[in-house]
């Protein structure tokens, strides 16, 4: 089978060849060769640490190779649904439920201070929904995806940050149940989160800033 590009954004170009993701990062021509060489490599090693010590905490696509000279990591592909495309079509019920998920998980990075840096249910993925009648068993289970922009970050800001930027996220691509869905995953976030309370207290400062800027 010939791999196939399944996505290409600025940083990185995606292949899947059966149940295989290559990740290779794009060279950027703006920048002197040997400063691009450090960058892409070091973004590598980077997202590759994240994804192993991510892997401990929540689902996520599973290591097969890193590649630092060739700038590439191969992982498995993750079979499912893309959340940002199918949330919308589950019933509330179901979305809160999926909701609780996305807070735990996040909970459990932020809790050895890994900050994913583009978190939105476009990188989240819904693997394995099932005809139990339990509706927690029911939608399977929930992976978070793509860590290229991710690093470790203990600052309170950073963490309040990445929760706005999902609120920002469920507004604009899920706002029929926006709001009951954003509470949702900060009652899971408090829940699994020793510091959870700090966390959310400077969100209403972050929120105040956004604010502003409009």
């Amino acid at each position: 089978m010939v791999p196939k590009i399944i996505q290409q954004g600025a940083e990185a170009i995606l292949l899947q060849n059966k149940n295989l993701i290559l990740k290779k990062r794009i060279e950027k021509s703006y920048r002197i060769n040997e400063i691009d060489e450090k960058i892409r490599k070091l973004r590598t090693r980077t997202e590759s640490k994240l994804l192993i010590k991510a892997s401990k905490l929540i689902p996520t696509p599973k290591i097969i190779e890193v590649k630092e000279k060739d700038k590439e990591i191969e992982m498995e592909f993750i079979s499912g649904k893309k959340l940002s495309d199918y949330l919308n079509k589950f019933n509330l019920k179901e979305q809160i439920n999926i909701c609780k998920k996305i807070g735990k998980n996040i909970a459990k990075l932020h809790q050895e201070d890994i900050i994913h840096g583009d978190l939105t249910t476009s990188n989240m993925i819904l693997k394995n929904p099932s005809k139990k009648k339990n509706p927690k068993e029911k939608l399977g289970c929930l992976y978070f995806i793509d860590y290229g922009l991710g690093y470790i970050g203990p600052k309170i800001e950073d963490k309040a940050v990445e929760l706005h930027l999902l609120r920002e996220a469920l507004e604009a691509k899920h706002f029929e149940n926006w709001e009951k869905l954003f509470k949702t995953i900060l009652i899971e976030y408090k829940k699994n989160y020793q510091e959870a309370d700090k966390v959310i207290e400077r969100l209403k400062a972050v929120e105040k800033r956004g604010r502003y800027k409009h």
